[in-house]
């Protein structure tokens, strides 16, 4: 399983946090719970993925069924309680679900 290519320096990240959601994204510092993400989407729902870890090994398999936000340069999130390290595979999908607008 071939990890996503790291950016400058930083791994690209699946990051659940408390009550802010789940984003994917560059981690470009981690502080205890606090985490500064860049190139950051927001994961608001998804379909074809049972779970955040399967999301981050495979991707989705229903990328037009999801709600993945449109991307910021950098957020900085507080309450992380989760990061999990993406495959490039799943990166390529996760990258590739088009920015929901409404």
């Amino acid at each position: 399983m071939k990890m996503a290519e790291k950016k400058d320096g930083m791994e690209y990240c699946i990051v659940r946090t408390e009550s802010a959601g789940v984003f994917a994204g560059y981690i470009k510092d981690r502080h205890n719970n606090e985490v500064v993400l860049v190139d950051a989407i927001r994961i608001w729902y998804w379909e074809g993925a049972a779970s955040l870890s399967q999301m981050a090994v495979e991707g989705v398999k229903t990328p037009e069924n999801c709600k993945f936000a449109v991307p910021v340069p950098e957020v900085i999130l507080f309450g992380v309680i989760e990061i999990i390290k993406v495959t490039a595979d799943a990166k390529a999908c996760i990258e590739g679900v088009p920015s929901w607008r409404v």
